[in-house]
């Protein structure tokens, strides 16, 4: 189910660092986030509109300094092409509300099933 909000809904409901990040396609500092070394066993939810994202089955330490991991929940992902920065990179945002959630990353060599690495911001889940 979409979600959709305005930009001043999306203020209100947010921390300036989540609307920043989520609404903004902002970057949270490297090492900083709440869930960069968290393990627990659960899920991992859009901080926005709360859609199911990850399993914590599908998370493994890159030491990129962000959450990592192999693959999403099926269909709870988009991906969209990135330019900005001089370099082209594909974007990950959520499929209900369109946040954003960080850029996936392909052949870095990580042993994990999927070859890819979704390089989330801490800021854009929850966890449950």
């Amino acid at each position: 189910m979409a979600v959709s909000k305005t930009e001043e809904e999306w203020r209100a409901i947010l921390s300036p660092e989540q609307f920043r990040v989520i609404r903004q396609k902002g970057t949270e500092a490297p090492g900083t986030g709440e869930y960069n070394k968290h393990y627990k066993d659960g899920v991992y939810t859009c901080a926005a509109c709360d859609a199911p994202l990850y399993k914590s089955t599908t998370k493994f330490d890159s030491g990129c300094g962000w959450p990592a991991f192999f693959d999403a929940i099926p269909g709870a992902v988009k991906r969209n092409e990135d330019n900005s920065h001089g370099m082209k990179r594909i974007e990950i945002v959520c499929s209900s509300c369109g946040g954003h959630l960080g850029h996936v990353f392909k052949g870095e060599g990580f042993k994990t099933p999927t070859d890819e690495r979704h390089c989330v911001n801490s800021v854009s889940l929850k966890f449950k």
